[in-house]
């Protein structure tokens, strides 16, 4: 695709043009990867606050009798027992225990379920949703394109949004609520990418660029000195990473398990066992069996002196020979030194290695995940 007559664009892209947006296709989409710089964008959510236009991600409405069963069918992590207004992180397996998607589900109330899922893999998760239907008595409903999705992130989101609002400082993590904007609802719940604090927000798509508008306008928001200010997905990549959350298709991939990826939080593998009424997950017998032997790999972080960033792909080696694979790398914008994940095997107890670039490598230390905690 290489004009934007082929790509999706969302709500918002008027206002990514007008705030002079570099805009690339991800996953079909029209996107910002950047408005000023990078470097700029990165720093500003890690001190202040940054605005991203999320709405390529995919939301998926389920309801009926049966939400909660076929959410359990496909979620690696418990649906059955949330409480409304609960948000939990999951990852959707195949049969094989590899990594379909990871997502967030949302209980709004009883059979009344929203799943947040990557925009690139938005068609596959509908078409593994509509292959394990089975005998589940439930409504899918794609809102993709009805809704639209912005992410407020930053140290000082909370405090901006409590101009506006006395609930929602008060919200805990993972959790929603739902207020009335316009003549309309939207839901503002305590998650983001980032590793700082903050607030995502899904409202109808017609009232998307409205309703930001009023939203900035009524914080007392000022375009020469804003608190918070629109950020690209270039930015939202390096704060993800130096957070150490995985990305899909780099730490996630049909091939990588959860627990590989240092993701045992999101699993749980006695649904459907003794007294548990959750229904059992797709691929729970093959992540019993590498609970239980191991996988021959792990997620690890890694540090470099210097400036050269780590890419996916580039070869991790201990004594001249490889031993694994770089996923995410990039120049910490935060540390001013390179950083990376990679995968290595499960039983490397050495504490550093080599990264491969080609004419020369370069030594890497390994340390603990995340590299930055707010």
């Amino acid at each position: 695709m290489t004009n934007t007559q082929t790509l999706a664009t969302t709500p918002f892209h008027s206002y990514h043009v007008e705030n002079g947006a570099k805009m690339v296709d991800f996953a079909g989409w029209d996107m910002p990867l950047m408005y000023r710089s990078i470097m700029e964008e990165h720093k500003q959510v890690r001190t202040s606050g940054g605005l991203f236009d999320v709405s390529h991600m995919g939301r998926l409405k389920f309801t009926g009798k049966d939400a909660c069963k076929i959410l359990d069918r496909l979620c690696t992590r418990q649906i059955h027992g949330m409480q409304d207004g609960q948000i939990r992180y999951s990852i959707i397996c195949n049969a094989h225990g590899g990594c379909r998607d990871d997502v967030l589900v949302y209980k709004n109330k009883d059979n009344d379920y929203l799943m947040v899922c990557n925009g690139a893999n938005r068609a596959k998760i509908l078409n593994h949703i509509e292959e394990h239907r089975g005998e589940f008595s439930f409504k899918l409903k794609d809102e993709t394109e009805a809704t639209a999705m912005i992410a407020l992130q930053g140290p000082k989101v909370m405090e901006l949004l409590g101009i506006v609002s006395k609930e929602v400082p008060e919200l805990k993590r993972y959790r929603f609520l739902m207020k009335n904007l316009l003549i309309t609802k939207i839901m503002i719940s305590r998650t983001g990418y980032t590793g700082e604090d903050g607030v995502e927000v899904i409202l109808p798509a017609k009232f998307a660029a409205k309703g930001i508008e009023m939203l900035l306008k009524n914080m007392g928001e000022d375009a020469n000195m804003a608190i918070i200010k629109p950020t690209g997905l270039a930015a939202r990549d390096s704060l993800r990473l130096e957070a150490g959350m995985p990305l899909y298709g780099h730490e996630l991939t049909e091939e990588i398990d959860p627990l590989s990826a240092g993701l045992a939080f999101a699993v749980k593998l006695d649904k459907g066992v003794g007294e548990n009424e959750a229904e059992p997950f797709i691929g729970q017998n093959a992540l019993l069996s590498i609970a239980e032997n191991g996988s021959g790999k792990k997620l690890v972080g890694l540090t470099l002196e210097g400036k050269r960033s780590p890419r996916q792909h580039m070869h991790v080696l201990s004594e001249g020979s490889v031993i694994g694979e770089v996923t995410s790398g990039c120049l910490s914008p935060t540390f001013g030194y390179a950083i990376a994940m990679a995968y290595i095997p499960d039983d490397f107890d050495g504490e550093t290695v080599e990264l491969d670039f080609g004419k020369k490598n370069l030594a890497a230390t390994i340390v603990p995940l995340p590299f930055y905690k707010a």
